[in-house]
């Protein structure tokens, strides 16, 4: 495909006017920091994303702190009374059944007897400490906490006859994905999920990286999804691979001429090796954007690498939704990229 669209890049209203930063000259050339930005994104992506790790849990510690606070202040307590009142009394003691399979699962050398009183103490404290945080979670749900702290984001481009779902949706998932790697399979059920529950607030992007090192079918199965993309049923063929066992040359024949492609057409496209150079064009891309495994996400291109239960890409997806409802300084931008 000729157009692809440059998905994701952070637009700071702050940085509109900001000039740009010279770190080099050569012969009166001026070389900037943006101009590194293609090639040193992906190694720079893992440290970029500790840090925002390490600055996001003192955020959320600092949010439960201000929830725990105004709750408190409500009613007349100290943080640690409204602690007691609400949550700790509500812990009952441990019966003797409980602490017998609590020692049980410790597998602890001494006997039953010797260790039972701070059997009873461990198990209660960490049954506090789980009542703690479900209470923390009840306050956030009833709390208006907008989370302005964006994550490190890569530009990532997609191809826009590949995408599922809305292609105008406020939340475009980028996913890079191998059709023999047995993670990608177990995410798709998830990936399904996400998208059915937000609907046109969120699409699909998929785009190839067969590690053909470990997988000596991802490529062919790749050619043959773009064979079926050019009769109109990329998808259908698409969602077949991800629940095949074989994927060698016969097994993806018969893939298409279950979906009633053109037997002749695809046959003729499959062996002609004509995708090669645009699947190898994804595979590099990956690799700049810090792809080194798969799955590989971009949420606005934001990453999230692996096969990931819901709630981590609902995390994401959420906050998003959330940032762009509420018009926060850091706005997403997507723009039309021409290669």
């Amino acid at each position: 495909m000729s157009a692809f669209f440059a998905a994701t890049t952070v637009a700071q209203n702050a940085e509109t006017s900001k000039p740009q930063q010279a770190v080099a000259t050569v012969d009166g050339q001026t070389i900037y920091d943006d101009d590194l930005a293609s090639s040193v994104q992906g190694q720079l992506l893992p440290l970029r994303n500790q840090e925002y790790e390490i600055k996001r849990k003192a955020l959320d510690n600092l949010i439960e702190q201000k929830m725990l606070e105004a709750a408190a202040k409500k009613n007349g307590l100290t943080t640690e009374k409204l602690l007691a009142q609400e949550v700790d009394s509500k812990v009952p003691d441990p019966s003797d059944a409980e602490i017998e399979g609590y020692y049980l699962g410790l597998r602890i050398d001494r006997p039953l007897a010797e260790v039972k009183t701070q059997l009873r103490d461990s198990w209660k404290q960490a049954k506090t400490q789980k009542a703690r945080q479900a209470y923390l979670k009840t306050l956030r749900a009833d709390s208006k906490v907008v989370v302005l702290l964006s994550a490190p984001r890569v530009e990532v481009g997609y191809d826009p006859a590949r995408v599922r779902g809305n292609p105008k949706a406020p939340v475009m998932i980028v996913e890079f994905s191998d059709y023999e790697c047995p993670y990608c399979h177990s995410v798709e059920a998830t990936i399904k999920e996400v998208l059915a529950k937000y609907g046109d607030k969120v699409s699909l992007a998929y785009r190839d990286y067969p590690l053909t090192a470990i997988h000596s079918q991802a490529e062919i199965a790749a050619e043959g999804s773009r064979c079926a993309l050019e009769q109109g049923k990329f998808w259908e063929y698409h969602d077949k691979l991800f629940t095949a066992s074989n994927l060698d040359k016969d097994a993806l024949m018969g893939y298409a001429r279950n979906l009633k492609l053109d037997d002749q057409q695809f046959g003729a496209c499959l062996t002609s090796g004509k995708y090669k150079a645009d699947i190898d064009k994804d595979l590099q891309e990956g690799r700049k954007a810090g792809v080194s495994g798969t799955p590989g996400f971009f949420i606005n291109g934001i990453e999230l690498s692996g096969s990931k239960p819901k709630d981590a890409f609902t995390r994401v997806i959420d906050e998003e939704l959330a940032r762009k409802a509420n018009h926060a300084t850091a706005s997403i931008r997507i723009s039309r990229a021409e290669r």
